[in-house]
């Protein structure tokens, strides 16, 4: 990993970050005299590591200590909300240690907080924000994006922190100005990949700067909008009801096997509760047989501008 020759300043997630590795996906602070609430740093933890874990274990979690052991890249600490230890090992890229940073990371720091993680991308649309969650090659991402070529702001890609004001109105934080978008999703889009860097070394994602479409205004979260894969030919929405809301809260809260081990699963619950009935929550079964961004983000608009009332 490239070490910098001093500690950088950055601001995501409504964090100061220190690091002492290069950050370029992060808005820079422009003052270094400024009291941090997150710090990045180099360390050895393989004998903290042999001690806790068990062979071929991948996790070590309690509370306010999450441990992970990534083969040919690092082994990480996460303590207290604030503290990040990096020990890396010899076969490691930089691309790979700052997608650990940026994502596992992250987000156990906002779990240990008491910030609640989504996995999904977040959009800023009419001065509110809506979230846009799925498994892993849903096109969570991809809708994102067709919805940014609409004019509309990016909140978060990926990690999604969610906060509850006094009057329990959950709200988004703005996370840092990058997409990360597949090759085939770029060619569908037209845009050209031969200027853009890949998450990782040879592989056919691309980091998206979004700089001139980035917001960093934390707004109220609205609606949450789930998109799943189907065989079928059309697409088709329908509203997430009752007990299935929690479901779909937890099922995509980034990262959701933290939460018992860290002993928060009380104040997960009570965070899902207290914001579940001021969101409108849609499902939308999109086909795998073509190319749906454009017809998601049209369905997204119509459900936000004709159905959703607040």
């Amino acid at each position: 990993m490239i070490e910098t020759t001093e500690k950088i300043i950055y601001k995501a997630f409504r964090l100061t970050i220190s690091s002492e590795y290069d950050l370029p996906e992060l808005l820079k602070e422009t003052s270094n005299y400024i009291d941090t609430d997150v710090v990045i740093k180099k360390g050895d933890l393989t004998a903290q590591w042999a001690e806790l874990a068990e062979p071929n274990q991948t996790f070590v979690i309690k509370a306010n200590l999450i441990m992970f052991h990534m083969p040919n890249v690092a082994i990480f600490s996460i303590t207290n909300g604030r503290n990040i230890v990096v020990s890396p090992l010899d076969q490691a890229s930089d691309d790979h240690i700052r997608l650990y940073l940026l994502g596992t990371c992250m987000g156990a720091i906002l779990m240990q907080r008491k910030i609640l993680p989504l996995h999904g991308s977040a959009i800023a649309i009419d001065g509110k924000a809506y979230a846009i969650v799925g498994d892993s090659g849903a096109g969570k991402s991809t809708t994102a994006s067709a919805l940014l070529k609409l004019g509309y702001e990016l909140i978060s890609d990926d990690v999604i922190p969610v906060t509850l004001t006094p009057d329990n109105v959950p709200m988004v934080t703005p996370a840092y100005p990058q997409q990360k978008l597949w090759q085939e999703s770029l060619d569908e889009f037209g845009m050209d990949s031969g200027n853009l860097r890949p998450i990782v070394d040879r592989e056919t994602k691309f980091a998206i700067p979004v700089l001139s479409q980035f917001t960093t205004e934390s707004l109220p979260l609205a609606g949450i909008f789930e998109l799943v894969k189907t065989e079928g030919e059309e697409l088709d929405i329908q509203p997430i009801k009752n007990l299935e809301r929690f479901h779909t809260l937890f099922y995509h809260t980034y990262r959701n096997f933290f939460l018992k081990p860290s002993g928060l699963m009380e104040w997960h619950f009570a965070t899902c509760a207290a914001m579940v009935n001021k969101l409108e929550l849609f499902q939308i079964q999109r086909p795998t047989s073509r190319f749906t961004a454009n017809e998601i983000s049209a369905l997204v608009l119509s459900k936000i501008k004709k159905e959703i009332r607040i």
